[in-house]
């Protein structure tokens, strides 16, 4: 069976949804292991709204712990370009 394009919903705000359960299995996890981290404040989000030659798309990041899933979004809500990285330590600011 084919799966078609992934496109993300919006909810009532015009802010993306992002099903738990898709996120983890981007992460490689289990979707109780996801829910964990975000009920102790370990998950962070960003959305970037396109300009220029990218008006009309949006660039999500998600990330937990070492791993940072990005997406690119176009207006439609269907997910292009996507990848997950394993990153190294973070930096102090």
């Amino acid at each position: 069976m084919t799966k078609g394009p992934l496109t993300l919903a919006r909810d009532a705000e015009g802010e993306f949804v992002l099903p738990a359960d898709l996120l983890a299995e981007r992460f490689g996890w289990p979707t109780q292991t996801l829910r964990d981290y975000m009920r102790r404040g370990l998950v962070a989000s960003r959305v970037e709204r396109g300009e220029g030659e990218d008006e009309g798309r949006w660039r999500l990041s998600v990330r937990c712990g070492n791993r940072r899933w990005r997406a690119v979004v176009e207006a439609d809500g269907t997910v292009g370009a996507q990848q997950v990285d394993v990153l190294s330590a973070q930096a102090p600011r």
